[in-house]
Formats: C-alpha cells, sequence, structure tokens
C-alpha cells in the first residue's frame, strides 16, 4: 500500500505544473563594461514625452500635473508619437520619439502598471491605424502566419517602441 501511494505521489509530482507569474515583458540592457565610460547620448528634448509619478501616486505629465483619468493619457501619448514635426514642441518623427516613465520609491505598483499598460495600448492603436485595423485586431495577430506577420512588421517598420523606465528615485522624506 506504500508503494502504491508513493508512485501515485511521485505521479501527480511529474504531471502537474505549477501556475507562476510572468511579470512584465522587458529587455534589460546590457551590463556596462566598467572599463569604458558611458556613451554620450545627444536627444532633442522635445522627442522626450516625460512621465513623472511621485510617492502620492500623482502623475507629472510633461512638466504639467496630470489630474485626469490614468487612461486619459494613451490620447496624449498617441499625439506625440505621430506629431511628424507638426506641433514644434511636439516629437520630430514616431522613430525619434521616446516616452519616459520615472517613478519615485514609494509609487505604487499599480499606478505603475497602468501607466505601463496605458504607453502599450497607444503604441498598440498607432500600429493598427497604421495597416487599417483595430487594436484588438493588432493584438490578436498569429506571427506564425506569414500574411499576418508582414502586416505586424509593416505596422512597426520606422516606428520603434521606445519606452525609457528611468531609475526610481528617493522620495523628499527618504
Amino acid at each position: 500500500m506504500a508503494d502504491i501511494a508513493f508512485l501515485l505521489l511521485i505521479f501527480f509530482l511529474v504531471t502537474t505544473t505549477i501556475a507562476s507569474d510572468k511579470g512584465l515583458p522587458l529587455i534589460l540592457p546590457p551590463k556596462p563594461d566598467p572599463n569604458q565610460p558611458p556613451p554620450e547620448v545627444e536627444f532633442n528634448q522635445r522627442n522626450i514625452f516625460k512621465i513623472l509619478i511621485n510617492s502620492q501616486d500623482q502623475l507629472l505629465v510633461e512638466d504639467e500635473p496630470f489630474l485626469g483619468e490614468v487612461s486619459s493619457l494613451k490620447d496624449q501619448i498617441k499625439r506625440f508619437l505621430t506629431n511628424n514635426g507638426v506641433d514644434p514642441t511636439s516629437s520630430d518623427s514616431p522613430k525619434d520619439a521616446v516616452v519616459s516613465v520615472k517613478p519615485e520609491r514609494g509609487t505604487s505598483y499599480d499606478v505603475y502598471i497602468q501607466i505601463y499598460d496605458v504607453i502599450l495600448a497607444a503604441y498598440n492603436e498607432c500600429y493598427a491605424e497604421r495597416v487599417g485595423l483595430t487594436p484588438d485586431q493588432f493584438r490578436n495577430l498569429d506571427l506564425r502566419n506569414p500574411r499576418e506577420k508582414a502586416l505586424y512588421d509593416e505596422a512597426r517598420q520606422d516606428f520603434p517602441r521606445q519606452i525609457s523606465i528611468a531609475e526610481p528615485t528617493k522620495t523628499a522624506g527618504g
């Protein structure tokens, strides 16, 4: 009887899959070479859409307090990304546009993830509009299908997803 129970235990341990959290799909840059100085990056400030999140989860967007719903931030990001130099205070082109997020150490994960999701949604809507799809259709493209992969590549051509996640700063009290 003990042998059968032991075999059943092993069977269930081997065949059971354990769910794990997937986390955010981010690719971190490689570690810098300590013997080399960091490269100088020259960037036109108008090509950076700045989002600052303080420790009370309040937003400062483009150096102005943001009082609306987080979801309404998506339209501002889309206008910034697709400006193409029309507005002289906004990005030169989608190729040059960078969305920068900088939280403080006390920022809640919920707000941080909401902001990150809004940024991704803005990019996906821009991509979908470029190829005449709805955002849901674009997100559901099967990249194993050559035709759908070509649509995906066409949407993202010369329109990189550039999101800068700055290191959190300490709060004023810490």
